[in-house]
């Protein structure tokens, strides 16, 4: 029987912030595991403490307490120097507000992090990224800058920027926030085949229950902690 093989496992992960004179705990000892492959969703409301727990278990930010595990490898302890290699070689990110560069074309958008990168590639990333252009139907605006071309394009533009360096796992932040819902749903299919066809282990977050819905398995939670059911 095959060991089941985890992503990303966080254990006792707790954030704290200090405002003034005092500590507001905005996660509570949270244990979750994500599976190589899953199509998850963590569904809360606004304020619930949903978005911090994307930040951290994708390294965009670090816990006050308790360990991640990233593919077998505890990272609780790295630098930021090291994190941040790490997130570049694993992890992709779509945001609700597409958070592409308006001075750059459509095409140097989505090479923008093989720019970044330090890992040698062992493929050429311009190549990689006309190829996600064709699949997404976006070639005819490869030359376009984003403020010329549609809230769903640019979305996908931002998935295409996630997938440039072969991510193991995508964070999606409402990726169907700023969409409407046709757009949304074309967003969240594209989702699907990324997690069906190509195995990446798809982390969607949201607060639409129609939204999570769409995942395999959801995750709620409500005031800093993982809770058994969405109320």
């Amino acid at each position: 029987m095959r060991e089941t093989r985890f992503m990303i496992e966080l254990k006792n992960v707790c954030k704290d912030y200090e405002l003034g004179e005092e500590t507001i705990r905005i996660l509570h000892n949270i244990d979750l595991k994500i599976k190589e492959k899953e199509l998850i969703g963590i569904l809360g409301s606004s304020g619930s403490g949903k978005s911090t727990l994307m930040h951290i278990a994708g390294l965009l930010d670090t816990p006050s307490a308790g360990q991640i595990i990233l593919d077998g490898t505890d990272v609780s302890k790295l630098s930021d120097s090291e994190l941040s290699r790490l997130r570049n070689e694993y992890i992709g990110f779509v945001f609700q507000q597409f958070n592409l560069i308006n001075n750059l074309t459509v095409l140097e958008n989505i090479m923008l992090p093989s720019v970044y990168s330090k890992k040698i590639l062992n493929y050429d990333p311009k190549e990689k990224a006309l190829e996600l252009l064709q699949k997404f139907n976006l070639h005819e605006r490869r030359d376009f800058y984003p403020n010329k071309i549609s809230g769903g394009q640019q979305q996908r533009v931002a998935i295409a920027r996630a997938l440039v360096m072969n991510p193991k796992i995508i964070f999606a932040d409402e990726p169907t926030g700023n969409l409407d819902s046709k757009t949304g749903n074309e967003i969240l299919k594209l989702l699907e085949e990324l997690n069906k066809e190509f195995g990446v282990t798809i982390v969607i977050v949201t607060h639409e229950k129609e939204v999570a819905q769409r995942t395999k398995r959801q995750v709620f939670i409500k005031d800093g902690r993982i809770v058994q059911r969405y109320l």
